[in-house]
């Protein structure tokens, strides 16, 4: 399910069309007002007319998706029934409405659906209950609806933690993952990782391209199939971004974090994420060090901290008596 780009547009034919199985399915099917299936969805958030059909419209909210539960549905077919329909006939006049959509099987009156023709309102229907199908389409609305990014690098799942592999062209991205994979961890997407910011803090990265994400491009080698290489244990199609590496030529002018205190992150889509630089050189294992640095940022999340505890370590070592002695010692000699 990929989300539509900046300049294409989200319909509800698009909604009804989502590829999605089991638990995420919406089952959704047309049951009215065809022709208005191109209607633009611009807001991933629903509403419940229930407010709308006893004719209070001060704060209806018609941009947003229409849902009519059991609640809704009994009482749009007492209005029909007692023939009051001048608020139905109100509410499709509102032309932004981009659908309704009737849970538990549901069906409106008669009079309910020829309104909704005249005006080409799409009418959808699904056999979900009202609060399992609206989790199910708040959690897809928020996936697609999400701010996204893309980043030439290469992103692997290393002992549970998703890790991106960024830097300059020809440092050893793909190769790193291909060792990384090697080894017994999972390729997430190589050479255009796809991110979206879900719930404003969580980054999801996969293949910008489904059909050739875990295909992997190794100078000197060629594209491989990581799939058929490895089988299908070595890849999986998205995770979560926990930690980025950036590699880099080795630069002696340069002072590189020796102690790991000073803690770095990068921003992405307003998320901050721990940021580590590995400089590459001949003789340094990079997958080794990814490995290492994913464990380390495990053990963070656990609440354990190495390189604060060594220099907490240093200062007890400095503090205690044994160490004044010593120092007070060699004073004297001197």
């Amino acid at each position: 399910m990929a989300p539509p780009a900046e300049d294409q547009k989200f319909t509800v034919l698009d909604l009804i069309d989502i590829d999605l199985t089991e638990n995420n399915a919406l089952n959704l099917h047309c049951i009215g007002g065809r022709k208005g299936l191109t209607r633009i969805i611009g807001i991933p958030d629903l509403n419940h007319p229930g407010l709308a059909l006893t004719g209070f419209f001060e704060a209806f909210a018609a941009r947003r998706i229409q849902i009519f539960g059991r609640g809704e549905t009994a009482f749009l077919k007492t209005m029909i029934r007692e023939g009051k329909l001048d608020n139905l006939r109100t509410l499709f006049s509102y032309s932004d409405i981009p659908c309704c959509i009737f849970t538990h099987n549901l069906m409106p009156g008669e009079e309910f659906l020829e309104m909704a023709e005249q005006v080409q309102c799409p009418i959808l229907q699904t056999d979900l209950g009202t609060s399992d199908f609206t989790a199910r389409i708040i959690r897809i609305l928020s996936d697609i609806f999400a701010p996204r990014r893309s980043l030439h690098g290469v992103l692997v799942e290393v002992y549970g933690l998703g890790v991106l592999i960024l830097g300059d062209s020809g440092v050893g991205k793909s190769e790193a993952a291909l060792e990384l994979i090697e080894r017994g961890h999972r390729l997430v997407a190589d050479d255009v990782v796809d991110i979206r910011c879900i719930n404003g803090n969580i980054l999801l990265g996969r293949g910008a391209n489904k059909i050739i994400g875990h295909h992997m491009e190794i100078r000197g080698l060629g594209i491989i199939n990581v799939t058929h290489l490895f089988g299908v244990g070595a890849v999986r199609d998205r995770k979560q971004i926990q930690l980025v590496v950036v590699l880099e030529e080795w630069d002696s002018r340069k002072n590189y974090d020796r102690l790991g205190t000073d803690d770095q992150v990068m921003d992405i889509l307003g998320t901050s994420i721990p940021r580590l630089d590995i400089p590459v050189r001949p003789g340094r294992n990079v997958p080794i060090l990814i490995e290492t640095a994913a464990m380390n940022e495990r053990l963070k999340k656990m609440g354990y901290n190495s390189a604060k505890e060594f220099s907490q370590n240093i200062v007890k070592w400095l503090e205690s008596d044994s160490t004044r002695s010593v120092y007070f010692g060699q004073e004297d000699i001197i």
